[in-house]
């Protein structure tokens, strides 16, 4: 098996092997994954991150081989907070624009070293805070509010589907990366992320940074936003707004109607 990194800003994954075909989501600097397969100019790869599976162009592919990739995997990875920050490669003495959520792996003394390239990034990072362990009560609040206080930082992103970047996001990418930034593993779809946590049986039970899940009439899952309190929940829908949440599900105040139904509540943290 083959093994790659992202090594620009933000790279597509599409559908089918075509620039015409529809990105699904995007792969920010520093993410690993998985080649699963080659056709013409373009892999099929598999994100270490959340398993989703997509096609990129050869063009934008860094090939790592198992001993880098299983480095790199295994040691801690500190992510970039700045909304927008640059990184410098020292090799080549160019530089990279990072985007909120991009992926520092073995990040140490300003720097982090990739095969036989080595990176310098002087910008803020959040470390990997829960790592699957118990924490006291004082420090889960705290966490939650650096949730809502990141989260404020992509108010007015615009929507784009599959985006993950503050240059265009979608309801899923917006908590995912969010939620990354504290360490924090979801899947990529609303439908997939509602199968994580534990859910919350009354509104007037959640608590901030709780995920609230939309259905349509159909009754799938096709949104998901984030609870800063019982009265209030921040989304991507147009752009990353805050709108007015009750057992009904989302209204706009702007269109004075309400625009998502509301399904279930989950508790991640």
């Amino acid at each position: 098996m083959d093994y790659g990194i992202c090594l620009h800003s933000v790279i597509p994954v599409r559908v089918e092997p075509s620039h015409k075909s529809e990105m699904i989501t995007q792969v920010l600097f520093g993410e690993l994954y998985r080649i699963n397969e080659k056709e013409n100019d373009w892999v099929k790869i598999q994100l270490l991150l959340d398993d989703y599976q997509g096609w990129i162009n050869i063009l934008q592919m860094s090939v790592i081989n198992e001993q880098e990739f299983l480095r790199l995997s295994d040691a801690e990875t500190s992510i970039s907070s700045d909304l927008v920050q640059l990184l410098t490669c020292e090799n080549t003495q160019s530089m990279i624009p990072l985007v909120i959520g991009s992926s520092l792996p073995a990040y140490d003394d300003f720097r982090i070293s990739i095969n036989k390239s080595v990176y310098l990034f002087d910008g803020q990072v959040s470390a990997s805070t829960l790592n699957g362990e118990t924490h006291g009560h004082e420090l889960i609040l705290n966490i939650r509010q650096q949730i809502i206080e990141d989260a404020k930082l992509l108010l007015n992103a615009p929507y784009l589907w599959g985006g993950r970047s503050p240059f265009g996001i979608d309801c899923s990418g917006f908590v995912q990366i969010i939620f990354k930034l504290q360490g924090l593993k979801l899947l990529r779809d609303a439908s997939q992320q509602a199968t994580q946590g534990e859910i919350i049986s009354l509104l007037a039970e959640a608590m901030p940074g709780d995920l609230a899940f939309f259905d349509d009439a159909d009754g799938n899952i096709t949104h998901v936003g984030m609870l800063i309190d019982a009265q209030r929940i921040i989304h991507c829908s147009g752009h990353v707004r805050i709108d007015a949440l009750d057992h009904e599900g989302i209204y706009n105040l702007n269109l004075q109607k309400y625009t998502h139904k509301l399904r279930l509540i989950k508790r991640i943290i």
